[in-house]
């Protein structure tokens, strides 16, 4: 893969980097912004730039590579386009799993609250992904997206009926529901990253056989691919991934669907070359929506959700109406 392009998204991704920490309700000149980063201070400025910016910066940044990873391997391992978390219920089974737990058994902290999104994410997308293939072997999008709005649904009127069990929380569970990396601990910032960085990983050590099994799976296995344990190993992953972002920044939809697809723009196949674009991808759709929902309603902020449906919701419609099929 030429470095032209994970040059440029890099520079792409560090241009947000630099206008998420000056820009916001107050607009700061780089003087004050660096003063901030290099020497501290307990002025109004400097704790901006500190304590609210610079954390919603590495939020974003984390959550939607791991979203844009997830993505990408739900859709390779299905053979699937429209396979992203947020439409196939993975994110509502992770949003359920920790909405019931803080109702009924309280605030665990955050590392474990990553670890019972991504129980919720996989029971969901086991679900889905098992009704699907029992209905109609080869994970096709129809079945899929009408599977994952069922579940969706089913888990949100859950979700409701939940919070609304417990007025005390209702307020916070509310504000973590609407999606946003604003005022979100950074507890389990260092565990999601590391997650993100070993599912690369395997990622590309599983490259070669994502992409034979792009063409189908008979040939896969008759060149000596154990289809069955890499599909797993991708779905696992995905939801595992999809589950963390979620304990992190509440159900951000639609990243996992664009990153991998703007990704697949440049003409790249090989998921060697795939993954860190996507993921980049997926960094700076985290970033700029970020950005962007701090002016959509400005002076109040916009959910990030809101923003990122604005990019999904278009490329999903496009997806629907040439057939779905992934590039081969």
């Amino acid at each position: 893969m030429p470095l032209r392009l994970p040059s440029l998204l890099a520079a792409v991704f560090g241009l947000l980097a630099v206008a998420s920490l000056h820009l916001g309700l107050r607009t700061y000149p780089p003087a004050t912004v660096w003063a901030a980063l290099t020497q501290g201070g307990t002025d109004a400025e400097a704790l901006i730039v500190t304590t609210l910016r610079l954390p919603r910066l590495l939020l974003a940044t984390v959550v939607g590579a791991m979203l844009a990873l997830s993505g990408l391997l739900m859709q390779a391992a299905t053979r699937n386009p429209i396979a992203e978390p947020a439409l196939i219920g993975v994110n509502g089974g992770a949003a359920f799993a920790v909405v019931a737990w803080i109702v009924f058994l309280g605030d665990p902290g955050m590392p474990a609250l990553m670890a019972i999104a991504a129980f919720g994410a996989l029971a969901a997308g086991a679900l889905v992904f098992g009704f699907v293939a029992a209905a109609a072997p080869g994970f096709p999008a129809a079945g899929l997206l009408l599977a994952g709005v069922a579940v969706s649904a089913l888990l949100a009127s859950g979700v409701q009926v939940v919070v609304l069990m417990n007025e005390g929380v209702m307020e916070e569970l509310i504000f973590w529901l609407s999606g946003a990396f604003e005022g979100r601990p950074l507890a389990g910032l260092p565990l999601a990253a590391a997650l993100g960085l070993a599912a690369a990983l395997a990622g590309l050590a599983l490259a070669p056989a994502l992409d034979v099994m792009a063409a189908d799976d008979a040939t896969a296995a008759a060149l000596g691919v154990a289809t069955g344990g890499v599909r797993a190993a991708c779905l696992v992953a995905g939801a595992a991934l999809a589950g963390a972002g979620v304990a992190l920044a509440g159900p951000v939809a639609f990243v996992g669907l664009a990153a991998p697809h703007l990704a697949r723009l440049s003409g790249l196949r090989g998921h060697r070359a795939l993954i860190p674009v996507a993921v980049l991808w997926g960094a700076i759709l985290g970033v700029g929506a970020d950005i962007a929902a701090r002016f959509v309603l400005y002076p109040s902020e916009a959910p990030v959700s809101a923003v990122t449906a604005l990019i999904g919701v278009p490329i999903l419609l496009v997806l629907l109406r040439r057939g779905a099929r992934m590039p081969t």
